[in-house]
């Protein structure tokens, strides 16, 4: 028997894909919960709230210029010196969804200022409030344009999940670490399996971005 053929047996593949359930898992909230908030951050820059913009952005810049594995590193273990313990799971869900709430604001923002000024002015020449006007016409066409960008970083989430294996999370590849540290043999074999189930993940997320860009482009 070739040490592919050992290499996935049915143990060895059910136990990565209960990594990859793992990893499905910590996506999903961490892009939930970005999403959510990076669309509150980013039009709360847009709009220009006195002071409340310029810290926001302040934060945001902090944030987006900080190493991901950084963050995920003081969720884990900084945060604990300060009386906050966090599960590996819980951890890697915050520092993922502080770091990528303001990549996303950022996203919003700049999807919000490509649409034309004159749909804000002829939305409030109608006599929409500023907010109704933000919510009707502004944000759906924003949104719209925001489609690209966001599936992308989207994308980007879900194979920033590995790096949480460095605080034990177990998800896709520290399942894979653990089959080929009992056989060295199978690590190549682990990490072609391991880019095949990424790649489909990721490939499926595309395939929404280009249905979603035809549909409401």
């Amino acid at each position: 028997m070739s040490t592919f053929e050992q290499a996935y047996s049915w143990i060895n593949l059910r136990f990565l894909l209960e990594g990859l359930w793992v990893t499905l898992e910590v996506s999903v909230i961490s892009i939930v919960l970005s999403f959510i908030i990076g669309l509150i951050l980013g039009v709360i820059r847009y709009v220009k709230i006195k002071y409340l913009s310029a810290a926001v952005g302040f934060l945001i810049d902090i944030i987006r210029n900080l190493p991901l594995l950084l963050i995920i590193f003081f969720t884990y273990f900084g945060l604990p010196e300060l009386g906050l313990r966090m599960t590996p799971m819980l951890a890697a869900v915050t520092a993922l969804v502080v770091f990528e709430s303001a990549m996303l604001a950022e996203i919003v923002r700049s999807g919000i200022q490509a649409v034309p000024v004159g749909q804000m002015e002829g939305a409030r020449s109608s006599g929409l409030t500023y907010v109704q006007a933000m919510w009707h016409i502004i944000m759906p066409q924003a949104l719209q344009k925001m489609i690209p960008p966001l599936v992308s970083q989207f994308i980007s989430l879900v194979k920033d999940t590995s790096l949480a294996t460095i605080i034990v999370l177990p998800e896709l590849l520290y399942h894979a670490q653990i089959i080929y540290s009992q056989n060295t043999t199978y690590m190549v074999p682990m990490y072609l399996m391991i880019a095949v189930m990424y790649f489909i993940v990721c490939y499926c997320l595309s395939l929404v971005a280009r249905r979603l860009e035809k549909r409401y482009g």
